[in-house]
């Protein structure tokens, strides 16, 4: 999964794990990644994450190899920065 490496985000109110994936992977269903690697937020088996989370947190973020990145020219047209234009 993570190349060996990790970055630190702390959080800032609103912030929310799909946003989170959306900036780093570009790919906001890799939030799993960002909740995997921060499970010890959430040692209790039933506690299902926060959806916004608190702001101050520091999370860990896995750096990842470059093919598990979503590249723009992947992605569908309206989630491309150009404004979907061809």
């Amino acid at each position: 999964m993570a190349d060996g490496g990790y970055l630190e985000h702390k959080t800032v109110a609103g912030d929310r794990w799909d946003m989170l994936a959306w900036k780093y992977y570009g790919d906001a269903s890799k939030q799993t990644i960002l909740l995997e690697a921060n499970r010890e937020l959430y040692l209790e088996p039933i506690r299902v994450p926060d959806l916004i989370l608190a702001p101050g947190i520091t999370l860990k973020v896995p750096v990842l190899e470059a093919e598990q990145v979503a590249l723009e020219s992947d992605l569908p047209p309206w989630k491309r920065g150009g404004g979907g234009e061809p």
